[in-house]
């Protein structure tokens, strides 16, 4: 096998400063439990009853073998059977890591399998050296020839590399999108070296079915490829070690077919519904475990998030989307995030400080809303920006100048300081102070519902909250419409789900909200759902917004119900 490594010589280890690339973890080796493994295996193909030496597989990131010592071992009880010799096993597997300790132990693993399986040392040797190799995999240089790609790609924010090597990546894979995880990357790369008939079958965090950063990565593979399976285990527990990484196993491929996907929803990925996933996926014997098992004649295309829901839930929600336009296309809506300033110790003050008082904007925070009600906590967000654009000059403003000078260590080391010139004490977000006076609806950022509060005009937002603006909707009905449960199954259907049920009530979930056009509601219905907002009586309101959209119900779904 000819490889390459197009490995630039200025490409040190210093410009991967992300830690342990292994195994999905940025910081240390998590393990995939072997029962999940092997899973995995199966449904990739990479199975026994397979004529295995006839096909390639590769690990991209192989850490310290939990896929590649299972693969080794199916490899040789396939190639025993028809009687291959495993000295002529050179070809059927490849894997790389960039961690040197990682491949050596991987090595000597994979020489201990094979001596068990009575092959001699100097051959153990040579297929170990030559199936396992230091490297990075998104920049070996690779012939697309592999029949079976397996694994679980590092979960790494792509701005925690270096930035000549976030260039590179970015220059090599179209689907490294804004500020996309670097798992995005080695799919990409996988599926680029699939053979015709070959399949991708990874346990990888599911953020990219649904965000923003995964929309590129959606398109190409609904454009270019098939996706045979997808199984759900974000309520799981899939590694050996207990991490938060909301995983999902996929099989892709490059075929097409005409067989429905199969969606299959583990509650605890234990070994029964494993063997159960394996079962229904492979079209085998189905176990009698209780899993969640659905078929869709047809995937989403383009970049559309993959909603990966009930036929029920599904059929509702493209309903209402055939019905109804988006939040910010009604009413001059828009759905924006409070300030960030990069330092909210320094630039978020409680009142008495000794600033220019035309320099201090009154805050809200998350913790400011309880039940639907806003405390003035008399917190102010400090603004570095003039009225007519620009940073102002701290010569104009002396108590400010001496408050940021005592604090300049802490703002000085800041991203948007050390590209900031002589704006360098500017917060991150610029501050709009008319924003103050204009009423909004708020929206905490982590909850297990839609928690909407109306604020009158008296605060600007934080930025661990999002806000809706208006100049036509009544604020008041516009809050009550997304305080129901009609809104919430937009965000659930599209937002990622966390443990505990909790969800991200994020712009780009926000933004999916369909909403009557303000004009459609009569006098009664909107006076009605005013009334009952204000009350907050949310059973009223959902009774309400099954008129507002012309529903008799809404398909169950599981969330938390912290609205009373």
């Amino acid at each position: 096998m000819q490889l390459t490594l197009d490995l630039s010589t200025h490409f040190t280890r210093e410009h991967y400063n992300y830690g342990v690339r292994a195994d999905g973890c940025a910081h240390g080796v998590v393990l995939t439990k072997s029962h999940v493994v092997e899973l995995i295996l199966d449904i990739s193909g990479y199975r026994v009853d397979r004529s295995l030496s006839s096909l390639r597989l590769l690990e991209p990131a192989c850490g310290k073998g939990a896929f590649l010592l299972p693969a080794v071992k199916r490899l040789i009880i396939s190639s025993s059977r028809e009687n291959i010799p495993i000295s002529t096993l050179k070809e059927a597997i490849l894997a790389y890591d960039i961690e040197p300790e990682h491949v050596a132990y991987t090595r000597q693993a994979i020489v201990e399998l094979l001596l068990e399986f009575k092959a001699s040392r100097d051959t153990a040797i040579e297929l170990a050296n030559g199936w396992v190799l230091e490297g990075d995999f998104l920049l070996a240089n690779l012939t697309p020839r592999f029949d079976v790609v397996i694994g679980n790609p590092p979960y790494i924010r792509i701005e925690h590399l270096s930035n000549e090597l976030q260039a590179e990546y970015r220059r090599r894979f179209s689907t490294l999108f804004d500020r996309a995880d670097l798992y995005v990357a080695f799919i990409e790369k996988s599926l680029q070296t699939l053979a015709p008939t070959g399949i991708v079958s990874f346990i990888c965090a599911d953020r990219w079915t649904l965000n923003s950063y995964g929309a590129r990565l959606r398109a190409l593979i609904t454009r270019e490829f098939q996706t045979h399976a997808y199984i759900d285990l974000r309520q799981a527990s899939p590694f050996e070690t207990d991490v938060i990484a909301y995983p999902s196993v996929f099989s892709i491929g490059r075929e097409r077919t005409k067989k429905p996907v199969i969606f299959v929803a583990l509650p605890t990925a234990s070994v029964a519904e494993c063997v159960a996933a394996s079962s229904a996926i492979l079209g085998t014997n189905i176990s009698t475990a209780e899993i969640s098992i659905s078929y869709y004649n047809v995937w989403f295309s383009g970049e559309a998030p993959w909603v990966l829901s009930s036929p029920e839930q599904l059929k509702t929600l493209r309903s209402l989307e055939d019905r109804f336009p988006l939040l910010e296309d009604v009413g001059q809506a828009s759905v924006r995030i409070g300030v960030a300033t990069g330092c909210d110790q320094v630039y978020i003050v409680n009142e008495g400080a000794e600033i220019e008082v035309d320099r201090l904007v009154p805050l809200v925070m998350r913790d400011d809303i309880h039940l639907g009600t806003i405390r003035d906590s008399r917190r102010f967000v400090i603004n570095t920006y003039r009225q007519s654009g620009g940073v102002v000059n701290l010569e104009e403003y002396p108590l400010l100048a001496k408050y940021i000078e005592s604090h300049r260590a802490a703002v000085a080391k800041r991203h948007v300081a050390k590209n900031g010139g002589a704006g360098w004490f500017k917060t991150i977000d610029r501050v709009y102070p008319e924003l103050v006076s204009k009423p909004k609806l708020l929206i905490p950022d982590i909850a297990g519902c839609n928690q909407v509060v109306f604020e009158k005009g008296c605060f600007y937002p934080h930025h661990n909250l999002y806000y809706v603006i208006s100049d036509i909707w009544d604020m008041e009905v516009l809050g009550g419409l997304l305080s129901s449960r009609v809104a919430l199954f937009f965000v659930w259907s599209y937002a990622v789900k966390m443990r505990g049920g909790y969800l991200r009530f994020q712009a780009q979930y926000l933004r999916r909200i369909r909403v009557p056009k303000f004009e459609s509601l009569s006098k009664n219905l909107s006076d009605a759902i005013r009334s009952a907002y204000r009350l907050r009586n949310f059973k009223k309101l959902d009774e309400l917004s099954l008129l507002a959209y012309q529903l008799d119900k809404v398909p169950h779904f599981d969330f938390i119900d912290t609205r009373t």
